[in-house]
């Protein structure tokens, strides 16, 4: 059925192939809509994560110095001058700025832009957890919502949450870091998380966030009375929050993933000299890491580790 009669000397093309090549042409032209859809798509979770962590740089900077981070304007933490819209783009201000502020001309930390960065990367990666690269796909995501509440709309909210989740410890981690402190509030809402996972997050059984409640953080509270400055009051409430959300067996993984980078980190700071063998630093951000770990990774790692018996 390739060809029909010829008229004029020239082969007529057939309906049937006519038909094939609309086909193709209707393929390619959905296909590209697709791609730049989910391209739209894709760049708008990062700018909104990356505006996100814009805020979280205020209360990075705000809540141990016990400022009032939402009202007020922001401001230069150099030279107190009010910063203007063209000052607050996220990345871009920081970049376009020269690394510097635009009035007293004093440098601006590094920490911004790679809070900023982080704060787009993990807004991609929760949207790419729950719902994947393609919004029309059918293939099923890496992590399972729980539809019972929110329906079809159950990936968006778990997506919204745990990005929630991930944003409340990276400002833990920074504010540990600084102060060697753990604010009683942002462990209350990383503990309210962890009640809202019941609704979207992947299904938990409540009593394995009832044990998890206490199954790391009584043995750090117990170390921590028979040897001062062991762990933080911090520490010990955030693994408590951390159980809510987990479950207890990702905690055991949380808290062996922190234990494991915490330790890391001690030997490097006592191998540089930074720190004397009696030293404290903060622990907190070791410890965050292993829940952001345990929260997208838990059931793989425990069963990779389950293989091995």
């Amino acid at each position: 059925m390739g060809q029909v009669a010829q008229k004029g000397g020239q082969p007529q093309i057939s309906l049937t192939n006519r038909n094939l090549e609309k086909d193709e042409r209707d393929k390619r032209y959905h296909g590209f809509m697709q791609l730049a859809l989910n391209i739209v798509i894709l760049t708008f979770v990062f700018v909104f994560g990356a505006v996100i962590a814009s805020f979280l740089n205020v209360l990075i900077y705000r809540i141990p110095l016990k400022l009032d981070f939402m009202r007020g304007f922001s401001f230069c933490p150099s030279c107190r001058h009010r910063l203007g819209p063209l000052d607050l783009v996220p990345i871009v201000s920081y970049l376009a700025l020269g690394r510097a502020c635009r009035y007293c001309h004093e440098p601006i930390s590094p920490r911004y832009l790679v809070i900023e960065l982080a704060g787009g990367l993990l807004a991609l990666a929760c949207w790419l957890a729950f719902i994947g690269p393609d919004l029309l796909a059918t293939e099923t995501p890496f992590l399972l919502a729980n539809p019972r509440f929110l329906g079809a709309f159950a990936p968006i909210g778990a997506a919204v949450l745990y990005f929630f989740v991930l944003s409340l410890l990276l400002v833990i981690s920074c504010i540990d870091a600084d102060t060697m402190e753990i604010p009683d509030g942002l462990n209350i809402a990383l503990a309210l998380c962890g009640l809202l996972s019941i609704l979207v997050g992947p299904e938990l059984v409540w009593h394995s966030r009832l044990i998890g409640l206490f199954i790391i953080s009584v043995p750090l509270f117990v170390i921590a009375l028979i040897i001062p400055g062991a762990f933080g009051g911090g520490d010990v409430k955030l693994m408590a929050a951390a159980g809510i959300l987990l479950g207890w067996q990702a905690t055991l993984l949380a808290c062996f993933i922190g234990i494991i980078l915490g330790g890391a980190w001690g030997i490097f700071l006592l191998a540089t000299h930074r720190k004397e063998a009696k030293g404290h630093f903060a622990f907190g951000p070791a410890l965050c890491t292993g829940i952001a770990v345990a929260l997208f990774f838990a059931p793989q790692i425990i069963q990779w580790y389950l293989g091995f018996f």
